[in-house]
């Protein structure tokens, strides 16, 4: 079906819009769930009637009858007002239309304002380097314990930049472990789950010494790495054969800015870091060894899928390169990059490199460039931590480390999962920051003011 949206004109399969009708017999307006039997809809339907309304367009379906006495749609609860007329009638709204068209997809075209920082990124990314250090992003605790609206600001900032300091935290396990938990469950890893650690090697990882550590992510041996990762350092003294405490600065990298740089500059090494799979392992302990549940591994820039750019990516010379190798493992489909959304990456905890000959040197030769990116000063943030100052960032986006140390440190912290964090980071821009979906509007937040949870529309994003 041809559908006008404006002046402008998507393709929609007629199977595709019959089911995502959105009307309570075909959609549960509380679980946000499909009811509506997928499989008894005709391959070849067709819609009696069509209309355009100012709500949206007005569809008249002809109605499916289940085989499967089971399903809600076979009840009578679903059908007997829409039996009598053998039709069903859906409203697909204009806005919902347009978000979700995929011929072409309406919401990528020229006429949206998409700046290429943005097709790196995604919308609402400040990437930065060393300047950052003027203005860090940072929010007060007494705000975020105070209310959820204090939570908001902290996790918007995350958002925006990938990492935020909470300053005037009480420095106690205690405090922190409830900072944490204002935003989700603390995960749980081998490591434990709210940690409070000195440098005394109670773990086989290389944190757990005074060693320097390079930037790196957390967790890049996990299916699933760690999303938000906080620090408090409770104290620094020292050490008990009295050599004053020194050093211990951390360091932050925006990996987004240093994938952009990448890309920028070499892009044909953006595309092998992107391709290129990297098996990776935990096996300090004796009684651990984690590894991905792909064996191969994953590649240090990780993209959403996206279907417009996967139709006009031009085929280069490593994308010939990949295709010839397609019986491997050890990498991942030819580039069509859409929004980059993790960078996976610590060269230390790298496994056997498994690869096509022709793949060895092109991998090292664009390892490189990406660490003389990583490790450039302009794109290095230090910060001694002190107590009372907390630090949290996004483990799928900066990158972390530190420098060596004398004395003994004691710092404390943990993990959020990273859908748990974007979880609550949208519900609460909901809540506060206006509408995420159609139809619902944001709260006024008056002194006062009973806030809770705005309701959720079947049309709303994501959805």
């Amino acid at each position: 079906m041809l559908i006008q949206i404006s002046s402008e004109y998507d393709l929609s399969h007629n199977i595709w819009l019959r089911d995502h009708c959105r009307c309570p017999s075909c959609y549960h307006p509380k679980t946000k769930q499909r009811l509506l039997n997928t499989f008894a809809i005709s391959p070849k339907i067709r819609p009696i009637s069509v209309e355009a309304t100012n709500e949206g367009l007005q569809i008249l379906w002809p109605l499916e009858h289940s085989s499967d006495p089971s399903h809600p749609e076979h009840s009578s609860s679903s059908s007997s007002s829409e039996s009598a007329h053998d039709s069903h009638a859906a409203l697909y709204p204009w806005k919902w239309l347009r978000m979700n068209s995929y011929a072409p997809p309406l919401h990528q075209t020229h006429s949206e304002s998409i700046t290429y920082q943005e097709e790196i990124a995604g919308p609402g990314k400040t990437l930065w380097g060393s300047g950052i250090a003027a203005h860090p992003p940072s929010v007060g605790y007494e705000e975020v314990m105070k209310d959820d609206r204090g939570v908001w600001n902290w996790l918007e900032k995350i958002s925006q930049y990938g990492f935020s300091f909470v300053d005037n935290v009480p420095p106690t396990p205690e405090a922190t472990e409830e900072l944490i938990r204002r935003i989700a469950f603390i995960r749980e890893t081998h490591y434990g789950g709210f940690w409070d650690f000195t440098s005394d090697l109670s773990h086989g990882d290389t944190a757990y010494t005074d060693l320097a550590l390079g930037a790196h992510t957390d967790t890049t041996y996990f299916t699933d790495p760690a999303g938000l990762q906080l620090f408090h350092l409770l104290s620094h003294e020292a050490s008990t054969d009295g050599a004053a405490p020194s050093g211990g600065a951390s360091l932050l990298v925006d990996g987004f800015l240093a994938a952009k740089v990448l890309k920028d500059v070499h892009p044909e090494a953006y595309d092998v870091l992107s391709t290129v799979r990297i098996s990776t392992h935990s096996a300090g302990d004796e009684n651990t060894f984690v590894s991905p549940l792909l064996k191969a591994g994953y590649p240090i820039l990780q993209h959403d899928f996206d279907p417009a750019a996967a139709a006009a990516a031009p085929i280069s010379d490593l994308d010939a390169q990949l295709q010839t190798h397609t019986a491997s493992s050890s990498h991942a489909p030819p580039h069509s990059h859409g929004k980059l959304v993790m960078v996976r990456y610590n060269n230390d905890d790298r496994s056997v490199l498994s690869l096509p000959e022709s793949l060895v040197e092109p991998f090292y030769s664009a390892l490189n460039k990406w660490h003389s990116i990583l490790t450039s000063s302009e794109g290095e943030y230090w910060q001694q931590l002190t107590p009372g100052r907390c630090l949290i960032f996004d483990n799928h986006r900066v990158l972390h480390g530190r420098s060596a140390f004398v004395g003994q440190r004691r710092l404390c912290g943990g993990y959020v999962s990273g859908d748990d964090y974007r979880s609550r980071l949208e519900v609460l821009k909901k809540r506060y920051g206006g509408s995420v979906g159609s139809g619902s509007g944001s709260v006024s937040g008056r002194v006062g003011e009973k806030e809770g949870p705005l309701p959720r529309s079947v049309w709303d994003e994501g959805l």
